[in-house]
């Protein structure tokens, strides 16, 4: 049985407790994959990350990625939450730039000061439309239904993570909606996707409210997904390239679950695509685990993983 530094923070924080939960095991060498998934199974949040040393010339540290159900290559909310846990820690120096190592690659953050403290960003992996097959397509209007602005603002894209898009016609008709959850799992199953992420424009700041419901890996409704918001952002900018959001905006999301997170969007004229906000850290200690590791891989573990 061993001791690792453990964090949970708060990420998109428009209020602390209003964000996404994201536990952090802030040096996670020794730590077999099996004994990742089953603490992830046990803290029960969306998804538990892992630090471990960079495997590759450039990043400063590597990330692994689990839900409760299984390991992730990447995700936006837990790559900004643990980002922030290292600076905050003194693991990792404050830098304008930083680089991450998950199982997609090498992701760029940034930092950025804010009115409420640290703010960080990461570059959203450029998305691309998908083409799904004419049943899958039928499946997400079905589900949908009347509450779709129109059968041309439903889009399947991908970009990190491949997630089904919809616009909904109005903020009432998403946030009223009761998400068929199941039906949403089968669509996911069946496209290979994480589920479906529904948005509607307000007319206000935050010009949008969005609500995804991750089905396909288990998670009913996600209270703040980064790499969702990412998504819908290079949707919008493709459809709407001379729009009000073209250059950025900001999004509500969560408040349906009592959430309140607050994501920001930045987007540049080369279409890159900036997702990002404030992260808070609600708890501070140390976990103690049974890692299955060698007496030799725990001694190894004293020193700080993360590249300074």
């Amino acid at each position: 049985m061993h001791r690792f530094p453990y964090w949970q923070m708060d990420v998109f924080a428009a209020r602390r407790g209003g964000g996404n939960p994201l536990g952090v095991v802030l040096d996670a060498r020794g730590w077999t994959a099996t004994a990742m998934q089953d603490f992830a199974r046990w803290t029960g949040l969306v998804e538990t990350t892992f630090v471990l040393p960079a495997e590759v010339e450039g990043a400063d540290y590597r990330v692994r990625m689990f839900t409760p159900r299984r390991e992730i290559p990447f995700a936006a909310h837990p790559s900004l939450g643990t980002a922030h846990a290292l600076i905050e820690s003194g693991r990792l120096p404050q830098r304008e730039r930083l680089v991450q190592q998950c199982g997609i690659g090498c992701i760029e953050l940034r930092t950025a000061p804010g009115e409420d403290g640290l703010q960080l960003f990461l570059r959203a992996p450029r998305a691309v439309p998908v083409e799904p097959p004419e049943a899958q397509r039928r499946m997400a209007l079905e589900l949908l239904g009347a509450r779709l602005r129109g059968p041309e603002h439903l889009a399947c894209m991908e970009g990190g993570r491949r997630w089904w898009i919809a616009e909904f016609r109005d903020e009432l008709a998403l946030r009223s909606w009761d998400a068929p959850i199941d039906a949403i799992a089968s669509l996911a199953r069946s496209s290979d996707t994480l589920g479906l992420c529904g948005f509607a424009r307000t007319g206000t700041d935050p010009a949008l409210v969005v609500r995804a419901f991750p089905a396909g890996v288990g998670i009913a409704e996600d209270p703040a997904s980064g790499a969702a918001n990412g998504l819908i952002a290079a949707w919008l900018r493709h459809a709407e390239p001379e729009g009000p959001l073209a250059r950025g905006y900001r999004v509500s999301q969560g408040r349906e679950m009592g959430h309140d997170a607050l994501v920001e969007l930045h987007c540049e004229a080369d279409g890159t695509i900036w997702v990002g906000g404030r992260s808070l850290a609600i708890v501070r200690g140390e976990v103690e685990w049974t890692i299955r590791a060698s007496k030799a891989t725990a001694a190894a573990c004293a020193a700080p993983c993360a590249s300074t």
